[in-house]
């Protein structure tokens, strides 16, 4: 892929973030079927980032979780945020 056709992509799934710039999603960019890597390479490259991974893990019998697994931790982000102007050429 060009930079011209990866631009038209990420533009097309981006959407506004409260930052100013643009917010594109991890599945979306997966499920274009598009080159996975040189997308997520691409959005680097211009000064996106991973959106911090917010807890929502609340106290109490069911909502406990095994922290020892080591999935529990390593999470992959689910968000990437782009800031104003990344997108224009």
């Amino acid at each position: 892929m060009d930079d011209d056709e990866i631009r038209a992509l990420v533009t097309r799934l981006a959407r506004p973030h409260a930052s100013g710039g643009n917010v594109v999603e991890r599945a979306a960019v997966l499920a274009d079927g598009g080159d996975f890597a040189e997308v997520m390479a691409w959005i680097t490259a211009r000064g996106g980032v991973p959106e911090a991974i917010v807890s929502t893990t609340r106290g109490g019998l069911h909502n406990m979780r095994d922290e020892t697994r080591p999935d529990a931790t390593a999470q992959t982000a689910r968000r990437f945020v782009l800031p104003p102007g990344a997108l224009t050429a």
